[in-house]
């Protein structure tokens, strides 16, 4: 027979194995949780939107622990690019016609921007290497609406010295300015021309250069990429910085200041969770935050949410960074975006550039705020061939925005952008609001970024 001790080892070996240990988190309020994921973290952060990804991957490459969440189950929250089925489920309007093309062709944007090339965000790609999962490319053309036509930003010493943009004996004096802002350095007094850029406003620059008003719109709203007027009052030294940018981008390719990334901007946002996940960040789609706990200064200490098991569970952190979406109570809108999505069989600008820029600045469309149009297509692989993508985008204040005649109001807002557009195979109009932040973070620990803009 045999011995007890070898059927005891028999059935120890078909026993299934004892259930892992549940680590248990401590709530303030004395309760506790299972945890969520590891549990323990140095920062929580809530949406995968481009600013929340790139904050998520540099936290991570300084060697923070981050546990990444959203609520929806794909990259890019507010700025994400869906394809063209997508894009009409979204707008409730069925099936897209067959003639549009093949809906996986389209990457089209919900929060579209060029990148400027010499800007803060392309340093950042390369610092943190991130360039290397992206592919970016030129956008073709830069236009500005001026005196009802619209002209093409100048390229080449050519096409400035031709330029309707600026007339004849304004050309010396826009010069004159152009060459003080590519000489300026605020460590250099003897590049300041005896001007203290700090205390003078845009307006007295502009003044003591004697340029008039129309040259005064197209460098505040083309070259400095102002959306209204406000700036004027600014300090000076604001508006010089935005068009040493501009210029330095344009130095980088020529043709134009903006790139833009193949297959759109919803790549940017998965590249950095790539970084993220390189260095041990923790990224949970599909995962919806019930609340943001509290410790008993009110500083933010973690999240409850939905563990493995289908249960409350909890995760601590020192604090959190979020979107707008997660903190209802702690922002304010200040504006709205109205903005139409179009489809399109030609392209737009008088050169027919396959992408480009055109604003609209609020001047010349009697506005108190630019209109923005946007175009791109296959040729950033956005858009199936021989289809064009235009985004018409503006902010407004209009309160008939949110009534029942929204479609027309939004028509109304965006007029002098849609009349650019010509014959549209579909398009789409849109809305929300630009929420922003009522404090710094520095009190709760809740670091809230500002909704996307026009």
């Amino acid at each position: 027979p045999r011995s007890t001790a070898m059927a005891d080892a028999e059935n120890a070996e078909d026993a299934p194995p004892p259930e892992p240990e549940v680590k248990m988190m401590d709530l303030p309020d004395g309760t506790k949780l299972p945890a969520l994921a590891d549990g323990e973290y140095d920062a929580i952060v809530l949406g995968t939107g481009l600013k929340e990804c790139i904050i998520s991957g540099i936290l991570s490459v300084d060697g923070k622990k981050v546990l990444h969440m959203d609520r929806n189950d794909f990259y890019g929250g507010e700025s994400a690019s869906v394809n063209l089925v997508q894009l009409f489920e979204k707008f409730g309007a069925g099936a897209p016609k067959p003639e549009l093309g093949n809906s996986r062709d389209f990457n089209i944007d919900l929060a579209p921007k060029f990148i400027m090339a010499g800007g803060k965000l392309v340093k950042m790609l390369i610092m943190t290497n991130v360039n290397k999962y992206l592919e970016f490319k030129q956008v073709d053309g830069s236009y500005v609406l001026k005196d009802k036509k619209i002209n093409k930003v100048p390229a080449t010493d050519m096409e400035a010295a031709s330029t309707p943009l600026v007339g004849f004996f304004e050309k010396r004096r826009l010069a004159k300015f152009v060459k003080f802002v590519d000489g300026y350095d605020a460590e250099k007094p003897d590049t300041h021309q005896g001007m203290a850029l700090n205390r003078m406003t845009a307006q007295e620059l502009f003044t003591k250069f004697g340029l008039d008003s129309g040259t005064v719109d197209f460098v505040g709203h083309a070259l400095a990429l102002y959306d209204n007027d406000a700036y004027l009052a600014k300090p000076a030294i604001e508006l010089v910085d935005r068009c040493k940018l501009y210029g330095e981008s344009f130095a980088r390719y020529g043709k134009s200041p903006y790139l833009y990334p193949l297959y759109g901007l919803g790549e940017l946002p998965q590249a950095f969770a790539r970084l993220a996940a390189v260095y041990g960040g923790t990224y949970m789609l599909h995962k919806p935050v019930d609340k943001v706990v509290y410790n008993a200064s009110g500083e933010a200490c973690g999240v409850v949410s939905v563990g493995e098991d289908g249960q409350p569970a909890f995760a601590s952190c020192k604090f959190i960074v979020g979107d707008p979406t997660y903190f209802a109570d702690k922002c304010r809108k200040t504006a709205k975006v109205v903005r139409c999505i179009a489809i399109l069989s030609h392209p737009i600008t008088p050169g027919n550039e396959p992408s480009c820029q055109i604003i609209l600045p609020q001047n010349q469309i009697g506005r108190s705020n630019d209109i923005y149009v946007f175009c791109v297509s296959a040729s950033h692989n956005v858009a199936a061939e021989g289809k064009y993508i235009a985004f018409v985008s503006t902010i407004t204040t209009n309160p008939d925005i949110d009534g029942p005649n929204f479609r027309k109001a939004a028509e109304a807002e965006l007029k002098a952008g849609l009349a650019l557009l010509g014959k549209v195979d579909s398009h789409f109009m849109d809305t929300y609001d630009i929420m922003v932040p009522n404090e710094d973070g520095n009190k709760d620990k809740c670091y809230i970024s500002k909704s996307y803009d026009a």
